[in-house]
């Protein structure tokens, strides 16, 4: 199978623990590009530190952030489409998160807001470090002139366990998920990356069947199960395991390159 459309997520998949590029991946990529496969990134960043890594590897084209709620041209940075966050609905969960000691950020296409950027934490601002993030102070809703595109709380395993169980117990709104074991993420009902990819790949003439997928983490499975191949980082919990066609290697082994030698590159 000639597959015309790598989708790969960025965090446990393309990066190692120490969120990086390896030189064998990202040689492993632009020679896929170079045979005519298309390379997105899906991510759970915002296009602003996503972005980077395609430019990093001298990549044009696209890539689907935020979990799939925005959608956005590399060259430009131009949004091509997004799924609006409804901000009525935040106010019961921000008040949660500031009463039980919570850390949230709130997210336009290109914008990262928190409540007091001067004010946070060692391991919140290492965490904003490690992803090439930079916060700004949280406006007024009547101050903010662009769609928001995502909520994310973060913090502790058992913290974010412990969250996600209430807030799926309040039937909220939004399409929840895991993007990593620290964080959650409430998107626009009908936003996922599988949504956003569908989407792209649609404007583009490129079936399913032709689209190779990889991932490592629950809000993977919506683009893992929806493209012909999907396949799961060794590092994924069972769970996204038993929803891909297949697992590689681990991201620290640079499963990423062994998959794509293994099924475009070896072809």
């Amino acid at each position: 199978m000639t597959y015309k459309l790598i989708a790969l997520d960025v965090d446990g998949t393309l990066l190692n623990d120490d969120h990086e590029l390896t030189e064998r991946t990202q040689e492993t990529l632009i020679q896929a590009s170079r045979q005519g496969a298309e390379i997105v990134l899906c991510s759970g960043r915002g296009p602003g530190n996503t972005i980077p890594f395609m430019k990093q590897m001298g990549l044009d084209g696209y890539v689907i952030t935020h979990n799939g709620a925005v959608t956005a041209q590399v060259e430009t940075r131009e949004v091509i489409h997004q799924f609006a966050l409804d901000t009525q609905g935040l106010e019961p969960i921000m008040t949660y998160c500031r009463e039980n000691g919570v850390h949230f950020d709130i997210n336009t296409a290109f914008g990262l807001y928190v409540d007091q950027p001067e004010g946070l934490e060692l391991q919140v601002r290492q965490m904003y470090y490690n992803f090439l993030a930079e916060p700004l102070k949280l406006p007024r809703w009547a101050d903010m002139h662009e769609p928001l595109a995502k909520f994310t709380a973060f913090g502790p395993i058992e913290q974010m366990d412990e969250v996600q169980r209430e807030w799926t117990a309040w039937n909220l709104p939004y399409y929840m998920t895991r993007s990593g074991d620290f964080f959650i993420d409430l998107m626009h009902p009908e936003a996922s990356k599988g949504a956003a990819l569908k989407r792209l790949a649609d404007s583009k003439g490129i079936a399913s069947s032709e689209i190779m997928a990889i991932g490592n983490y629950y809000n993977d499975i919506t683009m893992l199960t929806f493209a012909g191949k999907g396949i799961a980082m060794d590092n994924s919990p069972e769970e996204v395991k038993a929803a891909s066609d297949e697992v590689t290697l681990s991201n620290n082994d640079e499963g990423v390159a062994h998959a794509i030698h293994k099924y475009i590159l070896s072809v």
